[in-house]
């Protein structure tokens, strides 16, 4: 789904108008701009996610009649229509776990062509 689409879904359920969501669906889904595909899903759309919304967006999201909808129930209204349930972060990770790339076990190994930056004391 589009955010407009969620947006629409969020307007039918809770009234005012689509615009009263947009944002709330558009930050979900702004995560395409780096996969292009379903894999941005697994940067918000989780549990955590929804606990990140609430922190972005705060506790309820006002629409255009002046009703205070819990951004909770927004955010886990979104997952649901993409995922079909609510997923954890160790939902989507324990599928890297299971056939993990080689790079990504290099832990503590510093590149000597990107050293780190080192702050002087001020």
């Amino acid at each position: 789904m589009t955010p407009y689409k969620h947006a629409q879904s969020s307007f039918q359920k809770w009234g005012g108008s689509p615009e009263d969501y947009i944002r709330l669906h558009d930050w979900f889904d702004e995560t395409k701009a780096f996969t292009g595909d379903w894999t941005h899903r697994a940067l918000r759309h989780h549990s955590a996610g929804i606990q990140w919304a609430i922190k972005e967006f705060g506790d309820t999201i006002e629409n255009s009649l002046h009703q205070k909808i819990p951004t909770k129930l927004l955010a886990e209204q979104h997952v649901l229509e993409d995922c079909g349930f609510i997923p954890t972060p160790q939902d989507f990770l324990s599928v890297l776990a299971k056939n993990p790339k080689d790079w990504m076990l290099k832990v503590g190994k510093v590149s000597r062509s990107y050293p780190l930056a080192v702050t002087s004391p001020v």
